[in-house]
């Protein structure tokens, strides 16, 4: 396989070895699989097609986005009524808030990998 000089991308996960490098579509593999529940990651096809497994973390990680987004904008209504403490609530919306915005670097470092998968299969 070809060694790559492209610059990484800032979202490349440090987890992942640079693209064309020895063995770096495994190391790909294994950390989309540490972004997906436990029982996709042992699906077969999810396990022989690394490009099927970026396509489902990218699925998922838009999914937990959603979640905490909600979370977030539905905190300060709902928790009160569930007898938090105003400090608790507004720790809550810092952590909601925070999340967010790890998600969506999450998410932008699954695009960058899968795009390079692709690139690779090609």
């Amino acid at each position: 396989m070809q060694l790559t000089t492209t610059r990484l991308s800032p979202d490349w996960p440090c987890q992942v070895k640079q693209p064309g490098s020895y063995d770096w579509e495994r190391s790909a593999a294994k950390w989309l699989r540490e972004l997906v529940p436990a029982r996709y990651a042992s699906y077969p096809a999810l396990i022989r097609h690394p490009v099927l497994l970026a396509r489902h973390a990218q699925i998922q990680v838009q999914q937990e986005i959603r979640v905490a987004r909600t979370a977030l904008q539905t905190a300060r209504a709902d928790l009160p009524g569930l007898g938090m403490p105003e400090s608790v609530i507004e720790h809550t919306i810092k952590l909601y808030a925070a999340e967010v915005m790890q998600l969506q670097h999450i998410a932008r470092s699954v695009r960058a990998v899968t795009h390079a998968l692709v690139e690779a299969g090609r």
